[in-house]
């Protein structure tokens, strides 16, 4: 298999981002029809990225620029030389650059996957002991790389890309999953339409034998640590350690850091299955409020909050209560916060939940039981499948393996 060597604007056209304001400066340019894609967008995706947390409005666009679906981001600030494929048009700022691929010369997924492979690991190498991280540009194309022709580049980028295919389909499955369990909780405890609801009479805004109680009185909270980072051994366990930007899905039961029993014992706390996490300090609390339920043992530091079930409440139920209250919780944080970016335990301890008859909370929770599994199934075939496509990557990228 022949290589030869480019520089990344031999391959197709790259350009930076647009977006002269940030949302606390100009808050007219956003909320509009138009995707605005972030750094944090970026990280999170895997192949193709189609979920976003901003928009432009039309004020936001004439400012900035709206790329195509098919166009390779990049960052260069906060999470260096992280990839995906626009799945959708949408705008991104001066820390993304957005490269289209020439046709004749390179596969946009090939591209993709050789970041993956090494090209993101000599960016960062560059960035290593500055102040900030930061990938200029210029920086951006003074690597040349090696690359077979283009013929072969798709061949590469069909066979890993069909790990990728199975693991977004999985995604879209989780998402059906997620909605389901959401428009049950909804459709029984918000508009009182559950099983036998004929015959219940409504008091005082409520069926009969159901109750409002505060959040304080239906878990016990805990707050997590972090471990000594001054120690090495520490940190090459395999029990999963869960920070405040990682909590992030429904579901926690993985992390990028994994962490000894030892650790733990020295700055941090376990969660057991069924703990729900929520994020109490970060960037934008008054914007945002996360919660995740764990789906086996974690420890977690100390800008999240552990919800322990221990009064006869299962989590779940309490997990799917929090979250139909997220937007109210998220005014109650911003109205309190006052620039403070932590969420106080005394606004989650005064968050009340209606809890319904034993009967009615064991027939719910034995339901959404049910789609947590799926769930957690479906999340550990991802797993699989991004452990087989990342042992291909390198083998492929190299001529290893010959296609």
């Amino acid at each position: 298999m022949k290589f030869s060597e480019y520089y990344l604007n031999q391959l197709g056209n790259i350009a930076r981002g647009r977006s002269r304001h940030r949302p606390r400066d100009a808050a007219f340019l956003y909320g509009g029809p138009y995707p605005f894609i972030q750094t944090g967008d970026i990280r999170r995706a895997n192949l193709y990225l189609s979920d976003f947390d901003q928009t432009y409005s039309e004020a936001g666009l004439e400012q900035s620029r709206l790329w195509p679906a098919g166009t390779l981001c990049i960052t260069i600030a906060a999470n260096i030389a992280e990839t995906a494929i626009l799945g959708i048009d949408a705008c991104f700022p001066d820390s993304v650059i957005g490269f289209t691929a020439d046709p004749e010369k390179s596969d946009v997924k090939f591209v993709k996957y050789l970041f993956d492979a090494d090209l993101k690991y000599k960016y960062r190498s560059f960035t290593q002991g500055a102040a900030q991280d930061n990938l200029s540009q210029e920086k951006l194309l003074s690597i040349k790389f090696s690359v077979p022709d283009v013929v072969v580049q798709r061949r590469i980028s069909t066979i890993l890309s069909s790990y990728d295919d199975l693991i977004e389909n999985n995604q879209r499955r989780i998402a059906l999953l997620e909605e389901s369990a959401r428009l049950l909780y909804r459709e029984w405890f918000v508009h009182f339409r559950f099983p036998g609801h004929e015959h219940v009479k409504i008091i005082d805004g409520l069926p009969q034998g159901w109750e409002k109680k505060r959040l304080v009185d239906c878990v016990t909270f805990q707050s997590g640590g972090t471990p000594r980072k001054s120690k090495s051994e520490y940190w090459s366990g395999d029990v999963p350690w869960i920070s405040s930007g990682e909590l992030t899905t429904m579901r926690v039961s993985t992390s990028q850091y994994r962490v000894t029993d030892e650790a733990v014992r020295d700055g941090s706390r376990y969660a057991e299955k069924d703990t729900i996490l929520a994020v109490v300090r970060g960037m934008s609390l008054a914007k945002e409020f996360r919660i995740g339920i764990v789906s086996r043992r974690v420890c977690f530091n100390q800008d999240v909050k552990a919800f322990v079930p221990d009064r006869g409440i299962p989590g779940l139920f309490v997990f799917h209560a929090l979250s139909d209250q997220k937007e109210q919780i998220r005014q109650r944080a911003g109205q309190a916060s006052h620039g403070t970016k932590k969420l106080e335990t005394s606004i989650l301890e005064d968050v009340s939940i209606i809890v319904p008859s034993s009967m009615l909370l064991e027939h719910f929770t034995d339901l959404v039981r049910s789609m947590h599994d799926q769930w957690d199934c479906l999340f550990s075939q991802n797993q699989k499948l991004a452990q087989a496509r990342d042992l291909l990557l390198p083998r492929l990228m190299s001529g290893e393996i010959s296609v």
